[in-house]
C-alpha cells in the first residue's frame, strides 16, 4: 500500500529532518513531523491534520509509542490509520507487542540514508524516478 500524506511523530527532530528529506528524494508525498507525542494526539482528535500514515517512534518522553499507538486505536476516527513503528529496538518481544497493539508494521530505523530512501519508496505514493 502506498501513501500521499505521512505524519511522522519522533521526539528527535534530527530523524524527522532526515525522514522527510529522505522522503522528498523518493516521492511527491506530503510530510508532517510532530516531535510531541501528546501534541500529535490532540492534532489528530481535532482532525487538524489527518494523515493516510503514521511513523511512530517507541522511545518518547511523557508519553511512549506504545501508549500513543494504544491511545489511536481506541478511537473511533482514528484507529483505521495505519500505524507503522519506526524506531531503533530490534527486540522481538517489543516487535510483538507493537503488532498486538495494532501496529500496522515494524521497521528498524536504518543506518544509512539510501536504506532509508529505499524503505520510504516502498510506502510513498508516486515514487520519483532517479
Amino acid at each position: 500500500m502506498t501513501y500521499k500524506n505521512f505524519l511522522q511523530i519522533d521526539d528527535d527532530s534530527d530523524d524527522c529532518e532526515l525522514f522527510m528529506e529522505a522522503l522528498t528524494e523518493v516521492s511527491t508525498s506530503m510530510y508532517t513531523g510532530i516531535n510531541d507525542p501528546v501534541e500529535a494526539f490532540q492534532k489528530l482528535l481535532k482532525q487538524e491534520i489527518r494523515p493516510d500514515v503514521i511513523f511512530l517512534d517507541l522511545n518518547m518522553p511523557i508519553m511512549s509509542g506504545f501508549e500513543l499507538l494504544t491511545q489511536l486505536k481506541k478511537q473511533d476516527t482514528l484507529q483505521q490509520i495505519p500505524v507503522i513503528i519506526f524506531s531503533t529496538s530490534q527486540l522481538d518481544d517489543i516487535i510483538a507487542e507493537a503488532k498486538q497493539l495494532g501496529a500496522h508494521d515494524y521497521i528498524s530505523k536504518p543506518n544509512n540514508y539510501n536504506e532509508l530512501k529505499q524503505i520510504l519508496s516502498r510506502y510513498a505514493y508516486e515514487v520519483k524516478q532517479a
